[in-house]
């Protein structure tokens, strides 16, 4: 938390320095005490690292019927609505890591919040820094920003895109992330209000409450369907790079192109044990409405 600890110091600095200027020179041991803990302070400023991220932002915005213009809103909506967004947003985190589970509480949820720093401008709403880029959830390819990015995304095309972009992202991340979406749009749609996320100079906004209920039921677990297929053939080969695989079913109906899942971890091991050898395969198999299935290896143990 380098960002806010510095702005704590500084904070702190301020008021103790302005203290002192009342306090005159003469004044020896009033000053002492003061005197000390700025040197403290001055010290563990300097110890800071010298360059480190600054904190995004991002904008959250809504309107409708909780929402008076760009002066006020519901207090009940309003921390509804952010607790749900905030919900979303750690799911699809943990979802970009592989730490989501089907169950359970969502990983680093308490620990790595957004935090609300003031009024989004224009439609009412919130600006909400996001937590900075380290720890164990964090990587190159799953960090913060791109979490962001990815529910901005998830918003657009549920509202504009086909079935195909909504199941590239719900691939990318996990069902499960996708669903605490589809709840954070609930949540507002319910109260007659619809939003608008920006972020990166980049938004998107919702342009009346039937395209935000439109967008909800498209991503609800109605229309989202995962199971498991048995299936018996032969793989043809395997992309250890793009974790990509053939597999020729043996009762002619064709090939299915699939992907290795993430608790595979040696997809080597694939090209080297099970290449043109006849098996039975348990896939993983998701589809969104009309769009073409998905089919995932999750585990070596649904191989033979």
């Amino acid at each position: 938390m380098t960002i806010r600890r510095k702005d704590a110091l500084l904070s702190e600095i301020g008021k103790v320095k302005e203290i002192l200027q009342g306090i005159p020179m003469e004044n020896v041991i009033d000053r002492f005490g003061l005197e000390a803990r700025l040197k403290e302070l001055n010290l563990e400023l300097e110890r800071l690292p010298d360059q480190f991220q600054e904190a995004e932002k991002l904008s959250l915005t809504f309107r409708g019927e909780p929402v008076r213009g760009s002066s006020a809103i519901s207090a009940d909506f309003a921390g509804n609505a952010s607790s749900a967004f905030a919900d979303a947003f750690s799911a699809v985190m943990a979802g970009l890591k592989g730490a989501l589970k089907y169950v359970g509480p969502i990983p680093d949820k308490e620990t790595s919040p957004l935090m609300i720093t003031g009024m989004a401008t224009g439609s009412y709403g919130f600006e909400m820094e996001l937590p900075p880029s380290q720890g164990e959830l964090f990587s190159d390819d799953a960090n913060v920003g791109k979490a962001v990015e990815i529910v901005k995304d998830l918003l657009r095309v549920s509202a504009k895109g086909s079935d195909d972009d909504i199941l590239d992202i719900v691939e990318e991340i996990h069902p499960r992330a996708v669903r605490k979406v589809a709840d954070f749009l609930s949540i507002v749609s319910k109260k007659g209000a619809w939003c608008g996320l920006e972020f990166r100079d980049s938004y998107f906004k919702f342009s009346s409450l039937d395209e935000i209920i439109f967008s909800e039921q498209r991503l609800r677990q109605e229309n989202i369907s995962e199971n498991q297929e048995v299936y018996f053939g032969e793989f043809q080969g395997f992309l250890p790079h793009g974790r990509n695989f053939e597999f020729v079913v043996s009762d002619g109906s064709g090939i299915i192109r699939g992907r290795l899942g993430p608790d595979i971890e040696d997809p080597e091991i694939l090209n080297r044990e099970w290449l043109h050898r006849p098996t039975s395969v348990k896939f993983n198999v998701i589809q969104v409405g009309q769009s073409r299935p998905r089919y995932t290896l999750v585990s070596l143990d649904d191989l033979g």
